[in-house]
């Protein structure tokens, strides 16, 4: 790994020194201890961070080899694809919290479905993808195959069939980047998805069959595979948010541990979680590493980091610093 220091990196260790900024350098540092030990490394991705562009940077951790598996929802699955095929019909709304009812229906009307501050474009984004995406779904289930949601994504990528719509460099898309790689992926939850409700409509018409796409409770019995198979150096957990994403893949864990009987899996070697939600009441997205400890994820002495902030602000940051930006 190239240790040499760029402006980003510099500026991190010179001025990120407290609060919340020291604890994004020492999770930033832990990380790249994790890699130099040989360690592997699950990135989870929630929200809505592919609208946000985070494959501008993501997608070169991915050609790096600096994360080995993703747990993304189905939403970041394919919004880094709908980015790369229609971003110039996306619409910025800065005044965002200043709409009316009335506005957000006019939104509505002109197809186009609010993120934040950002408009995803329906007929561009979601119907250019359906149309394509539907004919490997129908030849998969005619050839009596199966595949989970990240394969037939895969699949459409390098395709080539959507290549006559590019309007970023292919480079910014981290879709693109794992595709290529067959980068080992899980998507919890991905029926509630733009793509899994598609899904779901030609389930209900009868023309495929829900079986086509492999299920939740496939994904993990798949993960659980890999982490056996990849866990001999440690395997680190980098969460980006909260919801599924996270709570998913990190439950391997102690179930290959209690249900499986395997006493001999290793916990997770490291994890970091950053987000925004409050630490009370019973959130599992707030809780602090140590509750995982009860659990039978980490370790006593699991490097833990947890960062209170916003992740659009502190996952490039962080990724800079892997990166020696």
């Amino acid at each position: 790994m190239n240790d040499s220091k760029g402006h980003i990196t510099t500026f991190l260790d010179q001025h990120f020194l407290h609060f919340n900024a020291a604890s994004l350098v020492d999770a930033a540092k832990a990380y790249k201890e994790q890699l130099n030990k040989g360690s592997k490394m699950l990135v989870s991705l929630a929200g809505a961070m592919s609208t946000a562009e985070l494959g501008k940077i993501f997608a070169e951790i991915v050609r790096k080899n600096q994360v080995h598996i993703i747990s993304c929802t189905g939403a970041n699955l394919e919004e880094d694809v709908m980015n790369l095929v229609a971003h110039s019909h996306y619409k910025r709304i800065p005044n965002y919290r200043d709409l009316t009812p009335q506005e957000e229906w006019e939104l509505l009307e002109k197809g186009l479905n609010r993120v934040t501050d950002t408009c995803i474009p329906e007929e561009e984004a979601f119907r250019r993808l359906q149309q394509h995406i539907f004919k490997l779904w129908k030849k998969a289930e005619e050839a009596g195959e199966r595949y989970f949601p990240h394969e037939f994504m895969y699949q459409l990528l390098l395709s080539g069939d959507l290549e006559e719509y590019y309007e970023i460099d292919v480079k910014n898309s981290w879709m693109y980047a794992a595709a290529q790689q067959n980068l080992p992926m899980v998507v919890p939850g991905w029926e509630d998805s733009t793509m899994g409700n598609i899904f779901a409509s030609y389930v209900l018409k009868g023309e495929l069959k829900a079986s086509t796409v492999k299920s939740g409770i496939e994904y993990m019995t798949y993960l659980a595979e890999w982490y056996r198979n990849n866990s001999d150096m440690g395997i680190g957990f980098f969460q980006i948010g909260g919801g599924i994403a996270g709570d998913f893949p990190i439950c391997v864990v102690p179930m290959l541990y209690q249900d499986m009987e395997y006493t001999d899996t290793p916990f997770w070697s490291y994890f970091c979680q950053i987000s925004d939600s409050t630490t009370s009441y019973g959130s599992y997205s707030g809780a602090v590493p140590n509750e995982k400890i009860t659990w039978g994820k980490l370790d006593i002495d699991t490097p833990k980091f947890i960062i209170e902030s916003d992740a659009t602000i502190v996952a490039p940051l962080i990724f800079a610093y892997l990166l020696n930006l």
